[in-house]
C-alpha cells in the first residue's frame, strides 16, 4: 500500500509538473484543464483502490499448508496492485513480454537420451558462484517448464532463474523436444499429457545431485505438464516442492475462450503459427505418419492439436486428448506441497474451470487466485519491468520449501 501511495504521488507530481510547464493556454483554462485532469485522477484511484487492487483468494486443502504459507510466503496474502495503467487481463498478457526486462543467463547445455531414441536439450544455470550452498552437491536445484511454444530465453524463465541466483539455487530449464534449435532423432513432439520426457528429465537430474533439495515451477503448458506428472505418480517423485503459474486446468475450457472472437485475433492464431512453424521445421520426420499440409491449414490450436498432437500421441479423437490432458482431473491425486498461481481474469484458463472444491479435499494443495494478472502476466508497479507478482511468488514460495519445508510435515 505506501508503495502504491508513493507511485500515485509520483505519478501526480509528474502531471502536475506537465500541466504547469506545457499546457500553454490561458490562466482560466488552465486551472480549469488542470481541476478537471486532477478529478478524474482522483475518481480513478478512488475506483482502483476500491475495485481493482485486492487479496488473492487462498484455497488449501488444509489448515497446516495455509498457516504455512502465511508464516513464510506472506506475498499470497497480501494484496496485489495491478500496475495502474494496464491491469485489464489481455493488455497484461500482450504486454508482459515487451515491458519487462531480460536478465542475462549464461547457460550450460545438455543433450540426454530418451528410451525411444530421441533428446532432450536441458539448460543448466549452474550457480557455481553461490555462497550460500558452496557445495554443489547440496545446492537446491529448480526445474523449469516454460509454455506452449517457450524455451529457456522466455522473459518469465530469465527472471526466475535471476531470482534463483540471489538465493544461491542451481536451474536446469527444460525444454521439450524440437523447440529449442536441437534436432529431432525420432517422429515425436511433446504434449502435456505425455509425461515420459518429464519422468525422464527428473530421474536424470536427482541422479546427479540426489542430495540436493529438488524443486520445480511451471509455467502454463509446462504447468500443465508438470500437474499431469504429480497427479500420476503421486507422492513417490524425488521433487520436495512445486508451483505451477497461469495453468489451464480444464482443456476444453481453455480452447472455447480463446476460440471467442477477439482472443483468437489476439492469441490464438498467432499460437498457432507458433506451433506450426515449430513442427514445420521438423516436416520430414512426421510425413509418414501425419498429413503435414493439412496441419499447415490448421487456423486454430485445436484444429491443430486435432489434425497434429491427438495423432501423433495416439489418441482415437481430439476430445480424448483433451480430457487426458486437462489437470484438473489429477489434481487429487497430488502427493507434495504444490502452489498454484491463476488469475481470475485469464482468457487462457476461465475462472470457472478452476478446481477449487477438487483443491480444498487436497492437503498438499494451495491455490493462489488473484482477480487480476491476465495470463502470465501479474505486472505491478508504475512501469514493471524488473519484477512482477509472479516473480515474488515463486522466490517467497521457493525459498519457504527450501528452508522450511520440513515444517510441513510436521504439522
Amino acid at each position: 500500500m505506501q508503495r502504491l501511495a508513493m507511485d500515485l504521488r509520483v505519478l501526480s507530481r509528474e502531471l502536475f509538473f506537465y500541466l504547469e510547464h506545457q499546457v500553454r493556454v490561458g490562466f482560466f483554462g488552465s486551472r480549469v484543464g488542470l481541476s478537471l485532469i486532477l478529478g478524474f485522477s482522483a475518481a480513478y484511484a478512488c475506483y482502483y483502490l476500491s475495485s481493482i487492487a485486492k487479496k488473492p483468494q487462498l484455497v488449501t486443502g488444509g489448515e497446516s499448508f495455509s498457516r504455512f504459507l502465511q508464516d513464510h510466503c506472506p506475498v499470497v496474502t497480501e494484496t496485489y496492485y495491478p500496475t495502474v495503467w494496464c491491469w485489464e487481463s489481455r493488455g497484461q498478457t500482450l504486454l508482459r513480454p515487451f515491458i519487462t526486462s531480460k536478465p542475462l543467463v549464461q547457460y550450460r547445455n545438455e543433450l540426454i537420451k530418451t528410451a525411444d531414441g530421441g533428446q532432450i536439450l536441458l539448460d543448466w544455470f549452474d550457480n557455481d558462484n553461490s555462497k550460500c550452498f558452496m557445495d554443489a552437491s547440496i545446492r537446491p536445484t529448480i526445474l523449469l517448464l516454460p509454455g506452449l511454444t517457450g524455451t529457456s530465453k522466455e522473459s518469465y524463465i530469465l527472471h526466475m532463474i535471476h531470482l534463483s541466483e540471489e538465493l544461491g539455487y542451481r536451474c536446469v530449464v527444460f525444454n521439450n523436444r524440437g523447440m529449442a534449435g536441437e534436432n529431432l532423432l525420432t517422429p515425436r513432439t511433446y504434449c502435456c499429457a505425455n509425461t515420459e520426457d518429464l519422468e525422464t528429465v527428473i530421474h536424470h537430474v536427482h541422479t546427479l545431485f540426489p542430495s540436493a533439495p529438488f524443486l520445480a515451477a511451471g509455467v502454463s503448458m509446462g504447468g500443465m505438464l508438470l500437474l499431469n506428472y504429480l497427479g500420476k505418480i503421486g507422492p513417490k517423485t524425488p521433487l520436495k516442492a512445486a508451483a505451477t503459474f497461469s495453468v489451464g486446468w480444464n482443456t476444453f475450457a481453455c480452447s472455447e475462450s480463446l476460440e471467442k472472437p477477439l482472443n483468437w485475433l489476439l492469441f490464438n492464431y498467432y499460437l498457432t503459427t507458433c506451433l506450426q512453424s515449430s513442427v514445420n521445421k521438423h516436416r520430414h520426420m512426421f510425413v509418414k505418419q501425419i498429413d503435414m499440409d493439412h496441419v499447415m491449414k490448421a487456423k486454430s490450436i485445436r484444429e491443430f492439436d486435432k489434425r497434429f498432437t491427438s495423432v501423433m500421441f495416439g489418441y482415437r479423437t481430439i476430445d480424448d486428448y483433451y480430457t487426458d490432458a486437462s489437470p484438473n482431473r489429477r489434481l487429487k491425486s497430488v502427493g507434495i506441497p504444490v502452489l498454484c498461481l491463476n488469475s481470475e481474469d485469464d482468457v487462457f484458463s476461465p475462472s470457472h474451470a478452476i478446481p477449487i472444491e477438487t483443491a480444498k479435499q487436497n492437503p498438499n494443495v494451495a491455490l493462489v487466485l488473484t482477480s487480476y494478472g491476465g495470463h502470465i502476466g501479474f505486472l505491478e508497479g508504475i512501469w514493471p519491468r524488473q519484477s512482477t507478482y509472479m516473480d515474488r511468488v515463486f522466490k517467497q514460495f521457493m525459498q519457504a520449501m527450501v528452508e522450511h519445508g520440513h515444517e510441513l510435515s510436521s504439522m
